[in-house]
């Protein structure tokens, strides 16, 4: 058959496919259902910017009035116009920075070692299943968890290194999961490349691997220490309290962080609290924001050195 007998034969193929019935209610009903999805994924959308818009601007009409430089400078307190936040805004700081510390080491380079290292047989399988599973365990777990091992066992108390510990195990399958996805992501040519040209399997992975594979690292790290950083129920149970005085100059002094603080103060029957409450959710958005920005600019920055 020669070549214009061929494709006169798919053309003529094609043209009795759409004179089939079935063949165009198929079409119809496709393009049906992607319109029917298209909106119903808008309307999601717009549904949600629309609730968070509200909660937002009710958030900025109750706590803008009370927000100030004294707001920050101040200890909490029982009389509205002396409240602050300076203690759990020290607290917060401090916490997830160790937290920041403590899990990114770990997730990482248990990441690295279960991709890139370990041989996939039961044993790691059976790894990933539980990871994969702790990753949905409630805070509420962690916080007794943290209780049970760093507060008492290792008799950390109720401190500030206790909490960090509670938090980075909270989030460290999180860290552990994104870290793989962006590993597999990585070309497996740069790998076959850099061993090709004499290196060792540590160099391949600490010069080529990560450094391609960090700025997606750094996405999931930014979703799992927001999530740590608004965290209170574990906190609670590990000892965090509602009133202190004081910034914890030592791991293990006592601690308060804005999601209990502000937990208390919404809890309190005064009006005026209500309107506190609200300035203090400003300022922790502010700090989620500052962090996340300061996560994303290191994410572009790898981002256009790691390009291939």
């Amino acid at each position: 058959m020669t070549p214009e007998e061929l494709q006169r034969k798919l053309q003529s193929s094609f043209t009795d496919m759409d004179e089939i019935p079935l063949f165009k209610d198929n079409l119809n009903a496709r393009a049906r259902g992607e319109f029917l999805f298209k909106w119903t994924v808008r309307f999601s959308a717009f549904t949600a910017v629309f609730i968070m818009s509200l909660l937002l601007y009710r958030v900025l009409q109750d706590g803008l009035p009370w927000l100030s430089f004294d707001f920050l400078n101040r200890f909490p307190s029982r009389l509205p116009e002396r409240a602050g936040i300076k203690s759990a805004l020290y607290g917060s700081c401090y916490i997830i920075v160790l937290t920041t510390i403590f899990s990114v080491s770990i997730g990482v380079a248990a990441a690295l070692y279960l991709e890139e290292i370990a041989k996939k047989n039961r044993l790691s399988q059976f790894i990933e299943v539980n990871i994969a599973n702790l990753a949905g365990v409630p805070s509420l777990v962690y916080g007794i968890l943290g209780l049970a091992v760093f507060v008492r066992y290792l008799d950390f108390g109720r401190s500030v290194l206790a909490a960090a510990a509670t938090l980075a195990l909270m989030i460290l399958p999180v860290i552990i999961i994104t870290s793989r996805e962006a590993l597999r992501t990585v070309p497996n040519g740069i790998r076959m490349a850099a061993l090709a040209l004499g290196a060792t399997p540590w160099q391949t992975i600490w010069s080529h691997v990560l450094p391609a594979a960090l700025p997606n690292i750094l996405t999931g790290v930014i979703l799992a220490l927001s999530r740590a950083l608004g965290e209170a129920a574990p906190l609670i149970i590990v000892g965090g309290v509602t009133y202190i005085a004081f910034i914890p100059e030592s791991l293990f002094d006592s601690f308060t962080t804005m999601p209990i603080q502000i937990f208390n103060w919404a809890g309190r029957p005064q009006v005026e609290f209500q309107g506190i409450a609200a300035a203090g959710i400003i300022v922790m958005l502010l700090l989620v924001l500052t962090t996340n920005a300061f996560a994303i600019i290191l994410r572009n920055k790898f981002s256009q050195k790691s390009r291939w």
